[in-house]
């Protein structure tokens, strides 16, 4: 008598209605817990300000300078992010990996220079 492994579907059957079921478990789960709104006062819901009365609404808008300085953060990130590596294994890769950081950090930079000439990086406008 032999013991035959068990098929790869068996276990993508058992993977999926496992998942399945934890799925359908936790949305149920979240509807029979959630938050009754409908019951609750409104004072429950303002926004809590140290003991503070809330001065208008709790949702303000955000100008869009913040969002533009937050993406060329992201943008110099990258770069600093791909240079730690790229110094390390500077010995290993030889000359042509100079040239190519060389031009990365060009485009990056005409990336900086572009935002700069934008105005991108002025606070007063």
């Amino acid at each position: 008598m032999t013991l035959d492994a068990p098929q790869p579907e068996v276990g993508l059957v058992a993977h999926l209605l496992v998942c399945t079921a934890l799925g359908v478990g936790l949305i149920a789960a979240a509807t029979v817990l959630r938050h009754r709104v409908a019951k609750s006062r409104r004072v429950k819901h303002d926004t809590y300000e140290c003991g503070e009365e809330p001065i208008g609404p709790a949702w303000s808008p955000v100008p869009v300078g913040f969002y533009l300085v937050a993406l060329i953060f992201v943008l110099f990130d990258a770069e600093a992010a791909f240079l730690f590596p790229w110094v390390l294994s500077l010995k290993q890769a030889g000359a042509t990996a100079v040239w190519v950081m060389a031009a990365f950090c060009a485009v990056l930079f005409l990336g900086w220079i572009y935002a700069l000439r934008k105005g991108d990086l002025d606070w007063t406008r």
